[in-house]
């Protein structure tokens, strides 16, 4: 079991996976004094623009990983992405080395069907019914019990690549097609789960101290498109009994991963039918999916929150104190989408995004784009959850992504 983390700083951290929510990390940790390591499978990635060194490896080669983190012997390994030789981590963490939140933790969460089982047959949560799958014919055997229309996905991919909503047995072959075409690491299996008929699906950041209690942020409402986060919205305004229901099961399964730091963990709030033995239309929630890391959802913190979803995992993995985390008001993201491939990008319409009081625009410094490809976001500030929302709406429709070909 990894030990503490040391409170003494300044700390050298190395990033494994070096994309948007790393660099927000690396900012973070640099305004602590720490010194930054930024690791991934491709050069100039968003954190290695702010980092202190970058490494670039392909992040499933456990040797080449191995060698990259005993060169430099940080004080924290902190995965930033889900594509990672897992099984060298657990190597390095009985090594010695600290890894965020544990070795375990990050290779639990890296494929669907680990975490799925975790949360719903080891710790009983309620989840979607689900089944898994090996080929086209396993699928449509699978999906036809759980009733039309279903989701099925890669057990490991990124982004919502590879997901689909499948409306009836006509569309299997097509799914498990784009869930192999969206796979990643190795190994042809899916997740078909049934398809629930939500009101709203949620992210509760949910921050677990080396020693303290488990702390938890004003949950955040989202919507997801092909997947992938489009626009998040904080405080989102759910009963207090169903956010009470989500920080225990929050807190029971990231007691059970261990470790430290800032998980987001996702929901899906859903009416119970009538006849199900509770009152129709009582709020039901049901648990999703769950990173072990700052979730792309969490951006609105920068706007939202005292201490953003970065600031609380520097402090969480290097033992500092959290003395309180409260909403700074009504905030609002809404992402900023490539539509065409191409290099060289460029943006219009930032002087524009920006005239509006309390808004704010992060272009991520990708140097290529492609379609759909998150290239930046809008943040926003508001009197109300719809002002916040209409103002983030609007700052990041007034940008435009020109990659030069």
């Amino acid at each position: 079991m990894p030990s503490p983390a040391p409170t003494c700083l300044p700390a050298t951290l190395m990033l494994l996976g070096s994309g948007e929510l790393g660099k927000e990390v690396a900012i973070a940790a640099q305004r602590l004094g720490c010194r930054v390591i930024a690791v991934d499978r491709y050069a100039g990635a968003p954190a290695m623009q702010v980092a202190d060194a970058a490494e670039v490896m392909a992040m499933t080669d456990a040797e080449a990983l191995k060698a990259v983190v005993r060169r430099h012997q940080p004080d924290l390994v902190i995965p930033e992405i889900e594509a990672l030789a897992v099984d060298a981590l657990a190597e390095l963490e009985a090594e010695g080395i600290t890894v965020i939140p544990t070795a375990r933790a990050t290779a639990v969460t890296m494929n669907r069907d680990r975490i799925r089982d975790l949360a719903a047959t080891q710790l009983g949560l309620r989840t979607a019914r689900f089944a898994y799958a090996r080929s086209a014919a396993e699928l449509a055997a699978a999906a036809a019990p759980l009733g039309w229309p279903v989701v099925v996905k890669p057990v490991m991919s990124s982004s919502g690549k590879g997901q689909s909503v499948v409306q009836g047995p006509e569309g299997i072959a097509a799914a498990w097609d784009a869930a192999m075409a969206g796979a990643r690491g190795e190994g042809a299996q899916v997740i078909v789960e049934e398809f629930l008929h939500f009101e709203l699906e949620i992210t509760l950041l949910t921050v677990k101290q080396w020693t303290g209690p488990t702390l938890f942020c004003p949950p955040i409402g989202h919507i997801q498109e092909r997947g992938d986060y489009q626009c998040s919205w904080q405080p989102a305004a759910m009963p207090a009994e169903a956010l009470a229901a989500a920080e225990a099961m929050a807190q029971t399964v990231t007691d059970n991963l261990g470790g430290a730091g800032l998980f987001g963990v996702e929901f899906f709030l859903c009416r119970k039918p009538s006849g199900s033995g509770a009152t129709a239309g009582e709020l039901e929630v049901v648990f999703s999916e769950l990173s072990p890391r700052p979730h792309d959802t969490g951006l609105v913190t920068l706007v939202g929150q005292n201490l953003s979803e970065f600031e609380l995992h520097l402090r969480a993995v290097l033992g500092l104190p959290i003395p309180a985390i409260h909403s700074s008001g009504p905030a609002a993201s809404r992402v900023i989408l490539a539509d065409r491939p191409g290099g060289a990008v460029t943006y219009d319409g930032v002087a524009e995004a920006l005239t509006e009081e309390d808004t704010q625009v992060l272009l991520f410094g990708k140097a290529e784009a492609r379609p759909q490809r998150r290239m930046g976001v809008a943040l926003a500030r508001g009197s109300s959850e719809g002002e916040a929302r209409r103002k983030a709406d609007g700052a990041a429709a007034r940008i435009g992504v020109r990659p030069s070909s």
